[in-house]
């Protein structure tokens, strides 16, 4: 009789683990993404967040005309933020025009200052 109540708490046991385990993806699932609102990027955001601000970094890099050292460029939300100096009006403008061209942008602020 002891017998049969110990092979049932091992039963019960087990199978308290195995639920426990199986249950685990769909709770780290659940929480473990995030989703965005106005103050913060969801995970995705994030990521083409990233990939927009890299290649507007990129389209800035492969100019000829002028070189972009000093300019920042950060994004959140699909919206490109230019920042930094460069020395002619010009300069500005041409960064603003090659970050504009990127695909993906849903605005850009160009917050360049020129040292004029």
């Amino acid at each position: 009789m002891k017998y049969t109540s110990v092979k049932r708490t091992a039963s019960v046991k087990a199978f308290a683990l195995i639920l426990c385990v199986a249950a685990w993806p769909l709770v780290c699932g659940v929480t473990g993404c995030s989703t965005g609102n106005r103050y913060k990027q969801s995970t995705g955001e994030y990521i083409d967040d990233r990939g927009l601000t890299s290649h507007v970094k990129t389209a800035l890099a492969e100019d000829h005309q002028y070189k972009y050292d000093d300019v920042n460029v950060t994004t959140f939300k699909g919206v490109v933020q230019l920042s930094g100096f460069v020395n002619t009006r010009d300069q500005k403008n041409r960064a603003g025009d090659l970050a504009k061209h990127v695909e993906g942008i849903k605005e850009l602020a160009n917050n360049i200052t020129v040292k004029e």
